[in-house]
C-alpha cells in the first residue's frame, strides 16, 4: 500500500488543511507528523506561554484523528533528520508539508527537497495553509512584493480564495513509525506560562470563533478599538498555530457581509501583507525594512518601567499588564506601547519586539516583526513619524478608564477619567495609590524623537 507524510508545522488542524488533503489523495495511508523541532530553541520561539498552547494544540489534534481511526506521531530532533527517518521507516513516496515564510522554513524547505530527492522521494509544498492568500502570488509590476498596505489590499481582494476543504472523515495511518508521547513539547521551554492563557487547539479555536461570530463581528468594525470592551475576536493565536484556516475566516465573513465581516476581512489581509513582505524579505525580522539613521537611546531603568507595566502612563501600563498575564494584548494597546517605547522613550524596536516574543501567545515573526517596524517608523508605515499620545489614546479609546482600573489595580479606586493622569490627582490622594509618576514627560519625549529623526 503507498503511503505519504503529512507534516503539520504552522496548521494544526483538520479543517481546510491542503497538506493533509493531498497526503490523504495522493497514498492509501498517511503518516501524520509533528516534530519538536530542536533547532526552533534558537529562534525564540520555545517561550513557555507558545509552548503550553503548542501542547494543547498537539492533544487536540491527536484526538480528532484518533475519532478518525489515525493517530498524531510525534518525534523529537532535528526536523529534516526525523522527516526523512519517518519517511523511511513507512516507506513514504511523498512528504507533504506547508509553505513558509520565514528564513527559518526556507532553510528547512531547502534542506528537507534536497535530502528526501537524494533518497528517492518527493516534497509536496503546499500553499494559502498558513494565509489566505499565498506570498508573491500578487505582486506589483516589476517588483517581488507590496511595501505599502493599501494596493496591497486591492490586488488581495481581486486574487480570490480557493474554497476551504471539509476535514476528513477517516485517515488511515500506516502502523511502522513510532511516537513519542505529545507532553514531551513541554520541555522545550521550562517555567510556567501566563495565569490568563486560551486553551490551545482546533477544538477551543472554533468554539471562539463560532461564538464571536454570534456575538463581536457584526459590530466589529465600531468596537475593535473599544479597549474595555474586548470586542475583537482573540482568534490570533488560533492562526499563529494553524488551529483556524484563514482561508475559511475569510470565506465565512464574505459569507456573512456587513461592515463588521468586511473590517475583520481587512484584519485578515493585513495578516498576508506582512507574511508576503517577510517572504521576500527575510532579514526584516531583524534589521530595519526602511532604515531611518537611528541612534536609539540606551536606559535600561525605562525598559525595565515599561516591561513592568510601571511608566507612569496608565493606559501603556494597563496594555503590558494584560501582556504578562493573558500572553495576549488588545491590538489598540499594542500599537500604543510600541510607539511609546520606540517613538516617546526612543528606544530600539528590537528590544520590544524580543519581549513580545517572549510572552505572546500568537508570536508570529512576521507580524510582531513588521508590525513592531511598523509602529517604530522604520517599517511599511506611510507616516514614519507619527507619535500615539497615550493620553488622546485614552480619551479615544478608554474614555471610562474601565481598561485601566481592570489591569492597574492599583488605580481602581480613582473614579472617572482622571484615571489617566493620576499624577494631576490631590497629593494626599496620589500618595495612597502606589504608583509611579511619569518616567518622562510626553512632549520632552515628542521633542527628543523630532530632534532624532530630523
Amino acid at each position: 500500500m503507498s503511503t505519504s507524510l503529512s507534516v503539520f508545522t504552522s496548521d494544526l488542524r483538520l479543517s481546510d488543511n491542503p497538506v493533509l488533503r493531498g497526503a490523504l489523495r495522493s497514498a492509501e495511508r498517511v503518516v501524520p507528523l509533528f516534530v519538536v523541532d530542536r533547532g526552533l530553541a534558537g529562534t525564540g520561539f520555545a517561550v513557555p506561554n507558545r509552548v503550553a498552547f503548542l501542547a494543547d494544540a498537539l492533544a487536540d489534534l491527536d484526538a480528532g484523528l484518533r475519532k478518525r481511526g489515525g493517530r498524531l506521531v510525534v518525534r523529537r530532533g532535528e526536523a529534516v533528520a526525523e522527516i526523512l527517518r519517518a519517511a523511511r521507516q513507512a516507506d513514504a513516496d511523498e512528504v507533504h508539508i506547508a509553505g513558509g515564510v520565514s528564513g527559518y522554513a526556507a532553510r528547512r524547505e531547502r534542506r528537507l527537497r534536497e535530502a528526501l530527492a537524494a533518497d528517492g522521494r518527493r516534497l509536496r509544498v503546499h500553499g494559502a495553509v498558513v494565509t489566505a492568500v499565498e506570498p508573491g502570488e500578487v505582486t506589483p509590476a516589476g517588483k517581488d512584493h507590496f511595501a505599502v498596505f493599501t494596493p496591497y489590499f486591492r490586488a488581495w481582494q481581486r486574487a480570490g480564495q480557493r474554497a476551504p476543504l471539509a476535514a476528513p472523515r477517516t485517515v488511515s495511518v500506516a502502523s511502522g513509525p513510532r511516537s513519542e508521547p505529545v507532553a514531551a513539547v513541554a520541555s522545550l521551554a521550562p517555567g510556567s506560562p501566563s495565569p490568563g492563557l486560551p486553551e490551545g487547539g482546533e477544538t477551543a479555536g472554533r468554539r471562539r470563533m463560532r461564538s464571536w461570530w454570534r456575538s463581536g463581528l457584526r459590530s466589529y468594525a465600531d468596537r475593535q478599538d473599544d479597549l474595555a470592551g474586548d470586542a475583537t475576536s482573540r482568534l490570533s493565536p488560533y492562526l499563529h498555530f494553524g488551529c483556524l484556516s484563514p482561508v475559511e475566516l475569510v470565506h465565512r465573513a464574505r459569507q456573512a457581509g456587513g461592515a463588521g465581516a468586511d473590517a475583520f476581512v481587512r484584519q485578515l489581509a493585513w495578516r498576508d501583507f506582512h507574511h508576503q513582505v517577510l517572504a521576500a524579505r527575510p532579514d526584516a525580522s531583524y534589521a530595519d525594512y526602511r532604515t531611518r539613521g537611528d541612534r536609539w537611546r540606551e536606559d535600561a531603568a525605562e525598559v525595565a518601567a515599561w516591561k513592568a507595566g510601571r511608566t507612569g502612563y496608565p493606559l501603556v501600563d494597563a496594555g503590558m499588564r494584560q501582556l504578562r498575564h493573558e500572553g495576549w494584548m488588545h491590538n489598540r494597546a499594542r500599537l500604543l506601547v510600541a510607539s511609546f517605547l520606540t517613538k516617546t522613550l526612543y528606544q530600539d524596536w528590537r528590544i520590544g519586539a524580543r519581549h513580545f516574543q517572549e510572552l505572546l501567545v500568537d508570536g508570529d515573526v512576521a507580524n510582531n516583526q513588521l508590525n513592531w517596524q511598523w509602529a517604530a517608523g522604520t517599517g511599511t508605515d506611510t507616516r514614519p513619524n507619527r507619535v500615539l499620545n497615550p493620553l488622546t489614546q485614552a480619551r479615544r479609546f478608554d474614555p471610562d478608564g474601565a481598561y485601566v482600573r481592570r489591569w492597574v489595580p492599583e488605580l481602581a479606586g480613582v473614579t472617572g477619567p482622571g484615571v489617566h493622569t493620576p499624577w494631576r490627582l490631590p497629593e494626599a490622594e496620589r500618595d495612597r495609590l502606589d504608583y509611579p509618576d511619569p518616567i518622562v514627560d510626553l512632549q520632552e519625549g515628542l521633542a527628543r524623537f523630532r530632534h532624532a529623526r530630523g
